[in-house]
């Protein structure tokens, strides 16, 4: 198994086990009954065919966790058995598939099939097999009329400040940008108890970097949460996304597709938004667009009473101080992103473009890279979860000058000016 594949598996079992290790004491009898309703539901496990967990399991899961201070790294699975054995269906086009059933109810597996060809949703190598599809639905249950079963909702409310964040993205306002009207993008993320807004900022668009820095912004502001509530968006199923949340211990959970009931605290703020912030705004670039909203945000927002809270948001979530989990000093860290290359044989790396040295010892190995794509010149190595400091770029004009002697040790010999030939009288007698 690849690396990549033991951290969409560790970031997996994080999340089967989250609520029982993330520092809520739960008595014996509630933590029965949460190992109960786990063992009992279907899931869908990374690289997987089966749908179970036993109790014994998440309790081994849980107890190597713990052992290591919390490291995702304690949830990497051993060498897989089932190596080499192929899936019907991958993840994404198991995904695809079910949201499109829960979209288009009506439509027979035929008709379905049809549809994710049209709209582009399978891969070229990937076989639709009307078989694969049927067993796919029944397993989700979306076959016959329990696709269209009533869903059963009831409003909900976390218990604690930086128990559930959500976030979304709304569509701004057209700006000026370079001299051309461009869309702005508010990315926010709200405090479910309180209806704190942890951060929102106005963006060009509403990618994976732009969220991931609205989440750092949150987090190194106002710690850390228990769960992150976010949509189905290219972004949120990221599995940067996903290893990052991971590492600092906060569970991610995904909205369930074409149900937006489970993100109305967020969508109604974005109605206050367009209704009050937007309507008054008078700028025209970004910079002018976020400063406005920053002072209201904080001026307005956080200091007006919730109708559904009877506080302040501001107030709501500074009641409970004591519970919140602070950001760690490394948080930036958590953020960079992992790429792995092979150390050719003058030690080079190439990492977009440009080149690094890397140590003598690494060269022909396989090492794991950690950049910020803000600072793409400052990549530490790692190899075999040890780091091998900041990998140096290359500078050729002094490799040009490395010597090595005959036990093969550099030296750096110190550039000499060239003695000018004087033979031969090419230009005549010296004046």
């Amino acid at each position: 198994m690849t690396e990549d594949e033991k951290k969409q598996v560790a970031a997996f079992r994080f999340g089967v086990i989250c609520d029982l290790v993330n520092g809520v004491q739960l008595a014996s009898g509630e933590q029965e009954q949460v190992l109960r309703d786990k063992c009992t539901r279907k899931w869908q496990i990374p690289f997987s065919n089966k749908t179970r967990i036993s109790r014994s399991t998440m309790l081994r899961w849980m107890r190597v966790y713990k052992n290591s201070n919390g490291r995702l790294e304690a949830l990497y699975p051993a060498a897989r058995s089932d190596r080499g054995k192929s899936r019907a269906l991958d993840q994404d086009t198991a995904l695809a598939l079910i949201q499109l059933r829960r979209e288009l109810p009506k439509v027979t597996i035929k008709q379905l099939i049809q549809q994710m060809h049209r709209r582009r949703l399978v891969v070229p190598w990937t076989k639709l097999s009307p078989s694969t599809v049927y067993r796919l639905l029944r397993r989700h249950d979306l076959t016959g009329p329990s696709a269209m079963k009533p869903v059963d909702r009831r409003k909900f409310e976390a218990e604690l400040p930086n128990d559930l964040w959500q976030s979304d993205v709304m569509h701004g306002c057209q700006i000026r940008v370079d001299g051309k009207n461009r869309k702005s993008y508010l990315i926010a993320i709200i405090d479910d108890h309180s209806r704190l807004i942890t951060h929102g900022q106005f963006y060009l668009s509403e990618n994976l970097a732009c969220y991931l820095d609205c989440l750092e912004h949150a987090l190194s502001k106002r710690g850390l949460p228990r769960k992150l509530y976010v949509d189905n968006g290219p972004a949120f199923r990221s599995r940067h996304l996903e290893h990052v949340t991971a590492s600092l211990g906060i569970a991610l959970i995904h909205a369930k597709p074409y149900q937006p009931q489970g993100k109305g605290k967020i969508e109604r703020f974005f109605r206050t938004v367009r209704n009050d912030f937007m309507f008054s705004f008078k700028g025209r670039t970004l910079i002018e667009l976020n400063a406005a909203f920053e002072v209201w945000l904080n001026q307005v927002y956080h200091q007006r009473q919730h109708g559904g809270t009877g506080q302040t948001p501001f107030a709501r979530f500074t009641d409970n101080l004591k519970c919140l989990r602070p950001a760690p000093d490394n948080l930036s860290d958590h953020f960079r992103q992992r790429i792995r290359r092979t150390v050719a044989k003058d030690r080079t790396i190439t990492l977009d473009g440009q080149l690094f040295e890397a140590p003598v010892a690494l060269i022909g190995r396989q090492v794991e890279l950690l950049y910020h794509n803000h600072r793409p010149d400052q990549v530490e190595v790692i190899f075999k979860q040890r780091s091998y400091g900041m990998a140096r770029p290359v500078q050729l004009h002094v490799n040009c000058r490395v010597k090595r002697d005959k036990n093969h040790h550099t030296q750096i010999v110190s550039s000499t000016p060239v003695q000018h030939y004087r033979g031969g009288n090419l230009f005549g007698k010296e004046r």
